[in-house]
């Protein structure tokens, strides 16, 4: 993070915790809010800082002092205004309908009153849908060579999310191209109670999200002197890895260090993985060699067949949950209690992909157990909080468990150090995710024989 954003953004975290903002009751469950910085320069070199929110904040979409939403208010009231009035009217009318039904109603008439609520929700929903697009089409953006897009026009010809154009970063890029001054550095970050999915913590920082900001801010930046995004999996990892620790006639094991992509990624540049590796390595193979992935950023055992049949069996053994994994990892934070249970269901963050969420609704299944192993009790250098060192043993292989497990709220409260998705803060240059698979036990496919791989944490 640029250093005079990361000053901006501690001056308006001071300003939230002042009085001013009291009557915005950020910290009750559900005012959670994401907040943005933007220092910009005038004209005369002079420095200073926009600030925005996302969405309505207590209800409003203006506060005096902070940046203006992306839509035109007079367009935009228009659809608004005479479309909340039609869908208060089709909620009435399915009261109404509902209201009007027999409660015991049976054969026929259950079949009718159900068509007609059936019809009803359909009108609404495409009604909503053609709404939509009108407030959409409300929304334009300029970038830094003055160029304009409509918000759809971005998308296409995808349809928009719901909430694109209404997050701080494109409100202050915006603003700031509004007043003639120069863009120079920007942060997001959430104050205020957890969000609803509990994967935003108060005072930490985020990137835009993918799914609705990605497009926008892509055409809004065009003209400056951005820094180009991250690139992780690019960097340049000894050739003798990954490390074989078992091997035998039908598979081995290997010990992935952390940097290194499990299979390729989608860029061009990011071919190097452990399946590549690992072809160059066993030309005859046949079938997907690796049977499981690990995090580009976790570290430690990944099994491997040398033959379609053999991973076959393999996967097969891991969807009855027949092999045992366990995974070393220290969290930034004094977590409570010996021991526990973990199920929080997960499903990817659809809008800001690779991210995952807790839902209770659609998530998939989710179950870890956990066991302390040590603390460092007290802050370290640079920390606010102590460290659990712990054992971590998954029975289920959802994307990301374990990093969501270790820092959501209803899970241990602590993420895992170094985890730059989920953690409280930015991960140092030097810093890797403190995650390491070290323990495999199975029982072999082919021979029948219990199998029990370990590879030290190097941490």
């Amino acid at each position: 993070m640029h250093p005079l954003a990361q000053q901006a953004a501690a001056a308006l975290m001071d300003t939230l915790q002042g009085p001013s903002a009291h009557a915005w009751q950020l910290h009750e469950p559900g005012h959670g809010k994401m907040f943005g910085v933007l220092v910009v320069a005038g004209p005369d070199g002079a420095l200073g800082y926009l600030r925005a929110f996302s969405g309505m904040l207590h209800g409003q979409w203006e506060w005096p002092g902070w940046a203006p939403p992306t839509f035109d208010a007079a367009q935009r009231d228009l659809v608004w205004i005479p479309g909340e009035a039609e869908m208060r009217g089709v909620a009435a009318e399915r009261a109404a309908l509902l209201a009007t039904g027999p409660s015991d109603a049976t054969g026929a008439e259950s079949a009718r009153l159900t068509a007609a609520l059936a019809a009803l929700d359909a009108r609404r929903t495409a009604r909503s849908r053609v709404l939509l697009a009108q407030i959409q089409d409300s929304y334009r953006f300029t970038n830094a060579r003055g160029e304009v897009r409509a918000l759809r026009d971005l998308f296409a010809p995808a349809e928009p999310p719901a909430g694109a154009g209404d997050c701080a970063a494109p409100k202050l890029l915006a603003q700031a191209f509004r007043l003639g001054l120069t863009p120079v550095a920007l942060a997001e970050f959430w104050w205020g109670a957890p969000s609803a999915t509990g994967d935003r913590r108060a005072g930490v920082f985020y990137a835009a999200c993918r799914g609705k900001c990605l497009p926008i801010l892509t055409h809004m930046l065009d003209g400056l002197p951005a820094d180009p995004p991250p690139l992780f999996g690019a960097a340049a990892i000894s050739v003798d890895e990954p490390r074989t620790v078992y091997e035998d006639d039908h598979l081995l094991v290997v010990d992935k260090p952390s940097g290194l992509l499990t299979v390729p990624g989608r860029s061009a540049v990011l071919q190097d993985c452990v399946v590549s590796r690992l072809r160059a390595r066993y030309p005859a193979a046949t079938g997907p060699l690796v049977v499981h992935r690990l995090d580009l950023d976790t570290s430690g055992l990944l099994l491997v067949a040398k033959s379609l049949d053999v991973a076959k069996a393999l996967q097969r053994l891991f969807s009855l949950r027949e092999i045992t994994k366990h995974y070393v990892a220290w969290l930034d934070g004094e977590v409570a209690g010996e021991r526990g249970h973990i199920a929080l269901p997960l499903r990817p963050d659809i809008d800001d992909r690779p991210r995952n969420i807790h839902d209770p609704v659609h998530g998939k299944p989710a179950h870890t157990e956990w066991r302390v192993l040590g603390r460092v009790l007290g802050p370290p250098a640079g920390r606010t909080a102590g460290r659990t060192r712990v054992l971590f043993t998954p029975h289920t292989g959802r994307s990301h468990q374990l990093r969501v497990h270790a820092a959501h709220p209803a899970g241990l409260d602590a993420p895992i150090v170094g985890d730059r998705l989920y953690g409280r803060t930015p991960p140092e240059d030097d810093e890797r995710l403190l995650l390491h698979a070290e323990r495999l036990a199975f029982v072999h496919p082919v021979t029948g024989a219990p199998v029990v791989v370990e590879a030290p944490a190097p941490f």
